[in-house]
């Protein structure tokens, strides 16, 4: 067996691993504990409505379109899966750490696996080129690329939401500044951020991505008219840059092909 077909394998089966976990944990449940109830727990404002971690079944939809992607022989030896190697699977170990963590309260830990994750993701990103390399077939830009652009968006997120977890446990007093600016503080560095993405990467997946947070956040802080007005103001900033950089992503594949 030759070593691609050893990587094809073992990120398939980390896939699948990852997917099937994730679902044991709340069919079970792990420790006794669902996820979402945990989460409940944490009086933080940086958490966005309940309906928006659906986003997950989107994210699993596209982890297993790469996993059989990637797995077909005629993608043995696709440079970009090449430079991405095994770490689809160290994705896939940290973010089953996470869930175990998690759900036995180890809440100080599951923040280093969140940034294991993100970094892992990060560097899958980078390592793919998405938005600095066009010319990529169909399969690999919706079976890679986009599913990538799409959980490395949510894991952003989810990495501020986890601080924000963490600091409320520490009984942190934020400098003096209260929760509520502190909120609209992220808020606004996840707009620069989308701003960054839009302008380097015309990552629009990416960027729609952090759209559907802001929004949940806006939704689930209505009480709170700073936050709420920020989130939705933010939301609104983020969707228009997601579709700026889908129209500039569109114009660059456009030129990409009439070049060749």
């Amino acid at each position: 067996m030759s070593r691609d077909t050893i990587r094809q394998v073992v990120n398939f089966l980390a896939v699948i691993g990852t997917i099937a976990m994730n679902g044991l944990a709340n069919a079970l449940p792990l420790n006794g504990q669902l996820t979402g109830e945990i989460s409940d727990r944490f009086r933080v404002i940086f958490v966005p409505a309940g309906y928006v971690f659906s986003i997950w079944g989107l994210i699993y939809v596209g982890l297993l379109a790469f996993a059989v992607f990637q797995a077909l022989p005629s993608q043995r030896q696709n440079a970009g899966l090449r430079r991405i190697g095994y770490l689809p699977s160290l994705s896939g170990v940290a973010n089953v750490a996470w869930l175990f963590l998690w759900h036995y309260n180890l809440f100080g830990l599951t923040l280093v696996v969140m940034l294991l994750l993100l970094a892992s993701l990060l560097a899958i990103y980078l390592r793919l080129g998405i938005g600095k390399t066009p010319g990529v077939g169909a399969g690999e830009h919706w079976a890679v690329r986009v599913p990538f652009s799409i959980y490395l968006g949510w894991i952003t997120v989810a990495t501020l939401a986890n601080v924000t977890d963490v600091l409320s446990l520490t009984a942190w007093d934020g400098f003096g500044i209260s929760p509520e600016v502190w909120a609209v503080i992220l808020l606004g560095l996840g707009t620069l951020l989308a701003l960054a993405m839009a302008a380097t990467r015309r990552d629009a997946a990416y960027i729609l991505v952090l759209t559907w947070a802001f929004a949940g956040i806006g939704v689930s802080q209505a009480g709170l008219p700073l936050v709420s007005t920020a989130a939705w103001i933010t939301a609104a900033a983020t969707a228009f840059l997601g579709a700026w950089a889908f129209v500039r992503g569109r114009r660059g594949q456009g030129a990409a092909t009439l070049q060749l």
